[in-house]
């Protein structure tokens, strides 16, 4: 399994770079062998027999319970493995190659937003907003019928739907975790509302409009701030390079990024996925690499330096673990690692410790720097829960209304309206709905662990950034370990307490 995961995780970083037909399908053929051996039953009861006898040996139990979680998700029939992989990875391949259209002319992501973050033509908005749902029309039958498929799958081996067995194999509670969404619905409510009234002030009297539709805001899907609410730091940081400010991050927490950097893909081209990831390619230490798309400016700053937290985890698990063992604890954990380290980009110490920026310039907008970084958070759990929910239903009822139930969610959680007659599977526009399902909670969970470790930190060592030991707390406690320990045990042994919404809920004290 080791060697066909390995040459798997090559063949996808391939078709990720360079994505074309070649490419597409070694990957494909690659996850399907990999999903068949999982998907062997023997093995499966092998791995329950074994289960059963008295296991002294902590790290062997833990080996065996992670080889049952991902076992019993690959539990299928051959017709249903090939259909699953052959759609998905149809799907993710026309995300990787498709580019809106606006206006005849052929733009990616990043000129997309460009023109929602900073144009001031109405007309030009709308086509850009438009032109990046399109991508939804051409996937949204196919992830439907993803949906049908996982669920099959699910029922045959006793689960509900696909949503409920993927938290369960995940090791998490559902009434646990919606809970938890609960309340951070509740806390967030309050400060999201008032930021965001005085946002559609500025934005009403910026565009000259008595109602704001979707298009008035600065992504496709509002989950990153707006330049009207914050400072940009696309001047300040004009200079700068975005890798050479991760390794100096990191290097501030005594972690050498210099590997992971030079077997990197970083900037844009023809035919690579738009998007950003971290892959660990043999669990060795020593080949993880980032995919990215960097331009000019604070946006691609602040994604090399999340795709470095995964990649800080990764080189930093002890490799005197199995294999098995030698990942993170739990996908949230390294989400954890990647959004603590993401937002340091507008954190004020860190622009004049480690970016070097003039203490003078960053004094006079410290204020609204914390400000805006607590709206970002607001603003990011909003999203996160429209997202749970959506995927929660869709799994629920694959057949249903998605379109109508998409912005019902988003006018929930979000409160932008649909603009009128919109009837159009805008849902199926975000990527990870088709390519990584029942994943976003693992961001919600991530950020909240982000800041409990960030004020546990706090209390230890005085802060984080370019400290020492606040670096060797993160190796030793969160990295190292690997997933030798459960989700649970890990984070309670780390900031002596379980995983909650408080020091979260602390950092909204004074927002907005």
């Amino acid at each position: 399994m080791k060697d066909l995961e390995i040459e798997f995780h090559r063949a996808y970083w391939d078709s990720q770079v360079e994505a074309n037909e070649e490419n597409d399908r070694r990957r494909a053929d690659l996850e399907l062998q990999l999903r068949r051996v999982k998907g062997d039953p023997e093995a499966l009861s092998a791995i329950e027999d074994a289960l059963q006898a008295e296991i002294h040996e902590p790290a062997l139990r833990r080996q065996l319970e992670l080889l049952r979680l991902s076992f019993t998700g690959n539990q299928m029939d051959e017709s249903h493995r090939t259909r699953i992989v052959d759609l998905s990875s149809a799907v993710e391949s026309e995300f990787a190659s498709h580019r809106p259209v606006v206006d005849g002319k052929e733009m990616n992501d990043n000129e997309i937003e460009k023109i929602l973050r900073t144009s001031n033509d109405e007309a030009e908005r709308r086509s850009a907003w438009e032109a990046s749902k399109k991508i939804g029309a051409r996937v949204a039958e196919r992830v439907r019928e993803l949906a049908r498929l996982r669920n099959e799958a699910a029922h045959k081996l006793g689960f509900g739907d696909y949503y409920r067995m993927s938290l369960q194999l995940q090791e998490i509670d559902e009434d646990w975790l919606f809970d938890l969404l609960g309340e951070l619905d509740r806390i967030t409510t309050g400060p999201f509302d008032a930021w965001k009234e005085d946002l559609d002030g500025h934005l009403r009297e910026r565009f000259g409009v008595d109602r704001l539709l979707p298009w008035h805001y600065a992504d496709p899907f509002f989950q990153n701030l707006p330049p009207d609410g914050r400072v940009s730091l696309d001047r300040l940081l004009a200079d700068t390079s975005a890798p050479d400010l991760a390794a100096s991050a990191f290097g501030g927490w005594g972690i050498d990024l210099a590997g992971v950097l030079a077997g990197s893909d970083l900037f844009p081209r023809q035919n690579k996925c738009q998007h950003a990831f971290c892959l660990d390619v043999d669990r060795s230490g020593k080949d993880v690499r980032i995919l990215a798309n960097i331009v000019p400016g604070e946006h691609w700053i602040g994604v090399m330096l999340h795709e470095s937290g995964h990649a800080a985890y990764d080189i930093c698990i002890d490799q005197d673990l199995p294999y098995l063992l030698r990942r993170a604890a739990h996908t949230f954990t390294t989400e954890a690692a990647a959004l603590l380290s993401g937002r340091l980009v507008r954190d004020p110490a860190w622009l004049t410790g480690i970016a070097r920026r003039d203490p003078s310039e960053v004094a006079a907008i410290e204020a609204d720097l914390r400000r805006s970084t607590m709206a970002q958070e607001v603003l990011f759990a909003r999203w996160g829960l429209v997202m749970c929910h959506f995927e929660r239903d869709l799994y629920s009822d694959p057949e249903g209304d998605l379109d109508a139930r998409w912005w019902e969610l988003v006018s929930a959680f979000q409160h932008v309206d649909p603009p009128d007659g919109r009837a159009a599977p805008d849902w199926a526009a975000k990527i990870h709905v088709a390519a990584a399902p029942v994943y976003y909670q693992n961001y919600l969970l991530g950020n909240l662990l982000a800041w409990q470790l960030e004020a546990t930190a706090e209390e230890r060592f005085g802060g984080l950034i370019g400290r020492a030991d606040a670096g060797a707390f993160l190796v030793d406690k969160l990295f190292r370990p690997g997933s030798l320990f459960r989700w649970d045990a890990l984070v309670e042994a780390a900031t002596d307490r379980p995983l909650g919404a408080a020091a979260f809920a602390k950092g909204l004290d004074n927002f907005p």
